[in-house]
């Protein structure tokens, strides 16, 4: 079966880093993605998807990105199942994180969060990143 989805959206909050108790990294974020049609009052509707990373790829998300930065995502989408605080049993829909993508050009008012690594390059638009990555978060530079 066939699971994929790549999707470009705007950062909601600054991702934030965690460590799992085993000292994995993980961060969890939401992006905003503009639908392509507007709406009855002729406003664009927004949709918010729920994104997961972990290991190098949490690591270079929250070291690169901030609330506002345009970041596409390719992985997997995942329901997981939870049960809340009042005994609820709820479902989330999440996009887990394979590799992870600049979608915009380095802001001048982004301050470290937009800041391209020394050595690596960088090119704008949809844009490649390529340099040395810890860890297995795969290929930073795809062919656009």
């Amino acid at each position: 079966m066939l699971n994929r989805i790549t999707m470009t959206g705007r950062l909601v909050a600054d991702p934030e880093l965690r460590r799992t108790q085993t000292g994995v990294a993980v961060t969890s974020f939401r992006i905003a993605n503009d639908r392509d049609f507007s709406g009855k009052d002729g406003e664009k509707e927004t949709d918010f998807f729920d994104v997961v990373a972990w290991r190098a790829t949490a690591e270079f998300i929250s070291k690169y990105f901030v609330k506002g930065r345009l970041i596409t995502v390719d992985g997997r989408l995942q329901t997981r199942a939870w049960t809340d605080r009042d005994k609820n049993k709820r479902i989330a829909h999440e996009i887990v994180v394979d590799n992870a993508y600049f979608g915009d050009s380095k802001r001048e008012d982004a301050g470290d969060g937009g800041s391209i690594p020394a050595g690596n390059q960088f090119t704008g638009g949809y844009g490649t990143y390529s340099g040395p990555v810890a860890g297995d978060v795969g290929d930073f530079a795809p062919d656009f």
